[in-house]
């Protein structure tokens, strides 16, 4: 089975190499490595591992916080595809889609793209509320909820603990990220239950991969 594991590590050579050392003689296979951000002396990784059917998922945390300063973050289950140019492989698709449903293919990739559990497409309304033109499977109703920062602005970070949230989503944890799409009516927003929180890096990496797919979504199908 996959798992995705969120990795806080001291940044200075040699060290990621040990934690693959230490994971390797623990008989759990790296798949990928994606560094999220770096900054004041650590990095922020996520790697995601195959663990073997014998192997309890408490053995990931043991073999990476075996290296000295390494932290585990966070652990969780990962079913998604893997390769090494999401992004670009996105962007290609987006350019062979017809406008009118190139915003379903975004809300349906993007989750791959980041590691995340979801994403959502909504349509500011009048009423406070919000339309739902594309989603992702996982994805939460948004319909009937009241959310105050639509018309988005400004990118941002929802963290789980909002006061705007529905207390079962509050319960479940759920992180979330949004930025605007095309112009502040419509929202692109992803999502995880149970964390780990949206750091600023993906924040930012996400608003530079939509503002390129509204431009690309707009283009003549290749």
């Amino acid at each position: 089975m996959s798992y995705l594991l969120r990795l806080v590590v001291p940044d200075r050579p040699g060290t990621l190499g040990a934690v693959a050392t230490a994971l390797g003689a623990a008989g759990i296979d790296i798949v990928s490595v994606d560094v999220l951000e770096r900054g004041q002396g650590v990095a922020v990784d996520d790697v995601v591992v195959d663990l073997p059917p014998d192997r309890l998922p408490d053995s990931l945390i043991t073999a990476a916080q075996a290296v000295p300063g390494v932290q585990v973050e966070s652990l969780r289950p990962f079913a998604g595809a893997l390769d090494t140019h999401r992004e670009l492989e996105l962007l290609e698709a987006l350019s062979r889609t017809p406008e009118g449903t190139a915003v379903k293919l975004l809300a349906a990739e993007l989750p791959r793209v980041f590691h995340s559990g979801w994403a959502a497409v909504l349509e500011a309304q009048d009423d406070g509320g919000a339309e739902v033109p594309a989603a992702s499977d996982a994805a939460p109703t948004f319909e009937g909820l009241r959310l105050p920062w639509l018309p988005l602005e400004a990118p941002r970070l929802l963290p789980s603990d909002d006061a705007w949230l529905p207390e079962r989503w509050r319960e479940m944890a759920i992180e979330m990220m949004a930025v605007p799409y095309g112009g502040p009516r419509t929202a692109v927003v992803l999502g995880r239950s149970g964390g780990p929180a949206f750091r600023r890096s993906e924040l930012l990496r996400l608003v530079h991969l939509t503002g390129i797919a509204a431009t690309v979504a707009h283009l003549p199908p290749a």
